[in-house]
This record gives C-alpha cells, sequence and structure tokens, in this order.
C-alpha cells in the first residue's frame, strides 16, 4: 500500500512538472511560429448557421449586435469563468439577426483577434477555441461578408492558426466531449477553405478514431450516459449535414454510428417522452432537436426493450424502465452514478418512482452524494454504494470497484410483465449478491418487488436499506399501522405496502434539474443481512 502510494506520487510529481514545461513551451516564440506557418487560401464554403439549430438554445426574440456593449468586456477581469467561456466562445453570434450592422461585428471580431491573436491559456481553451472557430464560420454573412481585404486575411490566418493548436493539443485532452467539439470544428475549416489534406482528412480519421474509442458494438456510448449519447448524435449529424452541403462523399461509418445513435435515441427518449434519471442524467425536453430530425428528414426506429443496458417495459398507462448494465470502464465514468437495479416508473406520463438525478459540478459535495446508489430507487448494503468511486487527478470521481451484471431476465405479455436481475457489487466485501425482481399485473395494477440477498463466501452481516424516491410535489402519507404508505399523483393514488420488515419515510434531495436541487422525499425498508438467505417483498397497487 505505502509502494503504491508513493509510486501514485512520483506520478502525479513527474506529470505536473511536465504540463508546466509544456505550458511554457505553449506560450513560446518558437511554438507561435510553428501554429503561424498557414497558407493563403481564402473562406470558399460558408455553411448555413441553421444547421446548427440542433445545438444551439436559439431566443424567440434576435437581438441586433448595436444591443451588446463588447468590446469593454474584452479586457474586464471580474467576469467569472462561465461567462468568460460564453463571451469567447462567440456562440452569442447565433442570438444576432442579420440586420445587426456587419461592420461592428467585424470590428468586435478584429479586436479580439489583436487582443488574443497569440496562444492564451484561457481564450484558447480547446472547447472554446472550438466553439469560436464554427460560431465564426458558420455567421459568416456577419462575419465576413462586406469586409475588406485586409479584414479577410486577419479572419482567415487567425481561424486557421486556432485550428492548427487545436490539431496539436487535440489528443492531449483527457475530455471526450472536448475532442468530439474540436474535430467538429477541424472538419468545418476543412470545409470552407477547401483543405482536404491538411484539416479534412484529419478531422475525419480523428472522427473515426473517437466512434471506435467511444461506442460499444451495437453504438451505444460506452459512458452508459443518455446526455452523451444526444450530445454526440446532435454532433454527428451537424457534420453529415457540414459534409452533405458542401457536396463531399460522406463516410459509411459516419451513417453507421448516426443510425445506431438513432435508434438509442428513439428507445431513450422519442418511445417514452420521459427523461429517466440515470448516470449523469436531468430532465430535458428534446422536442426542438425532434423537429430538427424531421425537417433534416431523419427518422430513426427502435423496437427493441432494451437498449444499452436499460430495460423499458410498458403498456397503454404504465412505463417501468430499469438499469440492468454493469458499470462502464473507468475511462468512461466521469459521469456514471451507482444506481444499479435501479428503476423508475410512470403512470399515465406521471412519474410514480424516481431516481433523485444527478448534480453536475463535479467540485461540489452535491456531486458525489447524486452519484451514491442511497440516491437511487435501489438496494445499499452498510451505507455504501454498489460500485466504489474515487477521486482522480482533475478532483472528478470514477469508478474503482465497479458492480458487474450476473444474470439477467424479461417476461412480456400482454397483461403482465417482470424483468429480474442480479449484481456482484457486494460479494467481495459482504458475501452477498444482490437480485431483484420487478413485477406488473396490468389488470389489478399492482407491482410486486422481490429484492433477494444471496449468500455465498465470506458472508458477513451488516444493515440495508431499500429506497424508493419520488419527485417534488408528490404526497406520501404512513399509515397509523406502520406497515403502509400511501402516494398522491396528480392523476393517481397508490398504496405502498411491506409487510416483514419496517418501512419509513424520510426528506432527501432531488437533482433531476439542471444545476438545481429541491427536497423530496423517499420510503425506505430497513433491516439487517443474515446468514440465510433473505427476500424483502413489497408492493405498489393502485387505489
Amino acid at each position: 500500500m505505502i509502494l503504491k502510494s508513493s509510486l501514485t506520487f512520483v506520478n502525479e510529481f513527474f506529470f505536473h512538472i511536465s504540463n508546466q514545461i509544456r505550458k511554457i513551451y505553449l506560450g513560446s516564440v518558437l511554438y507561435n511560429k510553428k501554429i503561424s506557418n498557414i497558407d493563403k487560401k481564402s473562406l470558399e464554403y460558408k455553411p448555413s448557421p441553421s444547421l446548427l439549430d440542433c445545438l444551439i438554445k436559439y431566443e424567440k426574440k434576435k437581438n441586433k449586435i448595436e444591443d451588446f456593449y463588447l468590446n469593454s468586456i474584452w479586457s474586464n477581469k471580474n467576469i467569472n469563468q462561465k461567462d468568460y467561456k460564453k463571451l469567447h466562445s462567440f456562440f452569442w453570434l447565433f442570438s444576432l439577426d442579420l440586420k445587426s450592422s456587419k461592420k461592428i461585428t467585424q470590428t468586435i471580431i478584429l479586436n479580439w483577434i489583436d487582443a488574443n491573436h497569440n496562444y492564451n491559456p484561457k481564450s484558447w481553451e480547446l472547447d472554446t477555441l472550438s466553439k469560436r472557430v464554427i460560431a465564426w464560420i458558420s455567421n459568416s454573412k456577419l462575419t465576413y461578408e462586406g469586409s475588406d481585404q485586409k479584414f479577410k486575411n486577419k479572419f482567415n490566418d487567425n481561424i486557421k492558426k486556432q485550428v492548427n493548436h487545436l490539431k496539436n493539443e487535440i489528443n492531449r485532452s483527457a475530455w471526450i466531449d472536448d475532442k468530439m467539439i474540436g474535430c467538429a470544428a477541424i472538419i468545418l475549416a476543412g470545409l470552407s477553405y477547401k483543405d482536404k489534406e491538411k484539416y479534412l482528412d484529419y478531422g475525419l480519421v480523428l472522427l473515426k478514431k473517437i466512434i471506435n474509442f467511444s461506442f460499444d458494438s451495437e453504438g451505444f456510448p460506452k459512458s452508459r450516459n443518455f446526455r452523451q449519447l444526444i450530445f454526440y448524435l446532435k454532433y454527428f449529424i451537424l457534420i453529415r449535414e457540414w459534409l452533405k452541403e458542401s457536396q463531399n462523399d460522406i463516410p459509411e461509418y459516419l451513417n453507421e454510428i448516426i443510425f445506431n445513435l438513432g435508434q438509442a435515441y428513439n428507445f431513450a427518449w422519442q418511445n417514452t417522452n420521459q427523461s429517466f434519471l440515470f448516470n449523469g442524467n436531468h430532465v430535458v425536453d428534446n422536442s426542438n432537436f425532434d423537429k430538427y430530425l424531421k425537417f433534416h428528414g431523419y427518422k430513426f426506429k427502435n423496437e427493441n426493450d432494451e437498449c444499452g443496458g436499460y430495460i423499458v417495459l410498458k403498456n397503454k398507462n404504465i412505463l417501468l424502465t430499469a438499469d440492468i448494465g454493469s458499470a462502464p470502464e473507468k475511462k468512461f465514468s466521469n459521469n456514471y452514478q451507482s444506481g444499479t437495479l435501479s428503476f423508475e416508473i410512470y403512470f399515465k406520463g406521471k412519474k410514480l418512482i424516481s431516481n433523485s438525478g444527478y448534480f453536475q459540478n463535479y467540485k461540489h459535495q452535491l456531486n458525489s452524494i447524486s452519484r451514491s446508489t442511497a440516491s437511487h430507487s435501489t438496494l445499499t448494503i452498510d451505507n455504501r454504494s454498489s460500485t466504489k468511486l474515487k477521486k482522480n487527478t482533475d478532483g472528478n470521481l470514477i469508478i474503482d470497484k465497479a458492480a458487474k451484471i450476473i444474470k439477467k431476465k424479461k417476461i412480456l405479455e400482454k397483461d403482465y410483465f417482470s424483468v429480474m436481475s442480479s449484481h456482484d457489487g457486494y460479494l467481495k466485501e459482504y458475501g452477498v449478491i444482490h437480485e431483484r425482481q420487478i413485477e406488473f399485473f396490468a389488470k389489478s395494477n399492482k407491482f410486486i418487488g422481490k429484492d433477494r440477498l444471496i449468500r455465498k463466501k465470506k458472508f458477513k452481516s451488516t444493515n440495508f436499506e431499500i429506497r424508493f424516491h419520488f419527485e417534488p410535489g408528490t404526497k406520501i402519507t404512513k399509515t397509523q399501522e406502520g406497515k403502509t404508505i400511501l402516494i398522491e399523483l396528480l392523476n393517481s393514488g397508490w398504496r405502498f405496502f411491506c409487510k416483514d420488515h419496517p418501512i419509513d419515510v424520510e426528506t432527501g434531495l432531488y437533482f433531476g434539474k439542471k444545476g438545481s436541487f429541491s427536497e423530496n422525499q423517499n420510503i425506505f425498508i430497513s433491516g439487517f443481512t443474515n446468514n440465510q438467505e433473505q427476500e424483502i417483498t413489497w408492493e405498489i397497487i393502485k387505489i
């Protein structure tokens, strides 16, 4: 253990020294000369700004550039990091109408170039730089057209210099999302400047590497993250539309990944119209993206009830979804939540049983709280999660010890469906396999759940809890006899019952809405593991 800690310290020390040396190099005259090696090709392909409708949240009312006072902001040292990134990404250009002054817009860009012509670790951060390149080129009617040749030369030279830096640094980025945005920027630069060899071919090769690295054999993100699924799908479609509009060949691997991701998107959203709160997801409305897909002729279909380690069983009124997939590999676990065998139930579009969601800011303590098994509708043993997490060098939580699915089974009939699965997340430390079965009987609108604790070698007795979380506003009432809890939704009433174990209600936190939290309630069953195989049975029935 001491040797392992020492090696970790040495590795972190040399990593820090290497980073410091690299920072000095990036700010040097030598590096500036390297990325300033550019040709004199002019902007030729000018993409339609509307192709980015899938990425940009437009305001209904368009603004005029005259309403912005941006020139003074470039030197504002008090701006926070989030606003700084938004400002320097130039995505605010998409909020301008075409009646805005080209002269003012181009003057603002010229001022930015004069102040940030050479590498700057803040304004040249990869995702900010990539978005800026995309925004400048995509808004060429404001940023480029009608300008004199001197401005055009500065504009073209600076974009190419930024893309040269992007090419040079993109493989060093640990964040796959940043690589995806950077890859899109490089491809767009190759298309716009008709530079096939230096930019376009490089970007397409990088795109294929990202696909091979980030997706499983069925085309689902290895992170098992719904937000990332939609993020990738949007960028892949955007790149395809750029290639199509500029009359370039579309690689078959790009069509294939869009097809696979589209099927997963149809499974997770279009077939349900719900935001499942598993593994880094939060409540989101994808209706505008659906309109974008329809407008551009994308139609996805998926009739399967299982995808990416998730299952969805439903009839006319009921939707049951559960996480029956193993935890991802460490390198894909930045947003993973320890929610193995957790589930959610919807009745006529209203959520009856929920998970508690995800607090995205990894520097906040609520991030670790929201990623624990206790924030899911599943079982915990000894107040610990089924998958152990640890902090990496960036301070983000990644998987240390992962739960693996051992077996699973599903039944889907006209008036009955069932899902059963088990995992080994508590096996090594407590000698217990957790197996969960959830049955639904349509004629009586009744769920029966069975959480089995299967004793194995090296069994160690400890406490357990099974939680059932609810959205804020759901009314929960415990009856006097203590065996039953009443649940009141806007459109129905339900009774929760557990005969052989004590049940109670407590207040918790709900993170379903991005960047915020609120109080919610959860029901929990408690007890102790014993030397025999246990089966904790619970019921949820409509009243």
